[in-house]
């Protein structure tokens, strides 16, 4: 399936910024890290790096919502919950340009219409594929669901690593961190949220 493009959902206040200037930092940085960016191995990177950042970043172009669009009504009266986990997704920090590689889960109560699965999926990938942090991507995927479905409720789960910590700083591998966004039903009766959390097979206290 081609991928929508829609550069008005960019960021219009940041000025253009060229191609062959994107390639340019990129020769900085490799000076600055001590490397001759005219090194044999080194002539291609900057082109290289900036095709790497159109694909990671290519979520800026999108706008999510558009993937929300088209939904179904025939689905004999079905209301009772609706969940898609462990959607792998890659993002990077906007603290430090690191991954950011993790899970992502989602669940809905739907009114009277529901939205293709892959959609859901699609939803992760533009929203990751921009400078995040996580707690921001975890709210931005509950919003655009409820906004565009409006169903009786919404739950995401999120549960990543992230390289900023365990390749630099603080190095601390194995660690992980989880955050959700409980909306409608989900926020307001436990049950309900239970029900989701144990689907996703993270146990609830509630």
């Amino acid at each position: 399936m081609t991928t929508q493009r829609k550069p008005s959902s960019r960021n219009t206040k940041a000025p253009a910024v060229s191609r062959s200037q994107a390639e340019d930092a990129v020769r900085v940085l490799l000076r600055w890290a001590g490397e001759d960016p005219a090194r044999e191995g080194l002539l291609d990177t900057p082109k290289r790096v900036v095709e790497a950042y159109s694909d990671w970043f290519s979520g800026y172009a999108i706008d999510p919502a558009d993937y929300l669009s088209r939904t179904f009504e025939e689905v004999a009266g079905y209301d009772e919950m609706i969940v898609l986990r462990d959607i792998e997704f890659e993002s990077y920090c906007e603290h430090h340009m690191a991954p950011i590689i993790g899970r992502a889960h989602i669940g809905y109560l739907p009114t009277d219409k529901v939205v293709g699965i892959s959609k859901l999926a699609r939803v992760v990938d533009a929203y990751s594929r921009r400078f995040q942090v996580q707690e921001k991507l975890t709210a931005q995927i509950a919003h655009c669901i409820e906004n565009v479905l409006k169903p009786r409720g919404v739950g995401v789960v999120i549960d990543a690593v992230h390289q900023c910590m365990t390749t630099r700083g603080v190095h601390k591998r194995g660690v992980s961190m989880i955050t959700s966004q409980m909306l409608g039903e989900f926020r307001e009766d436990a049950r309900t949220r239970s029900e989701f959390l144990r689907f996703i097979n993270i146990h609830a206290n509630a």
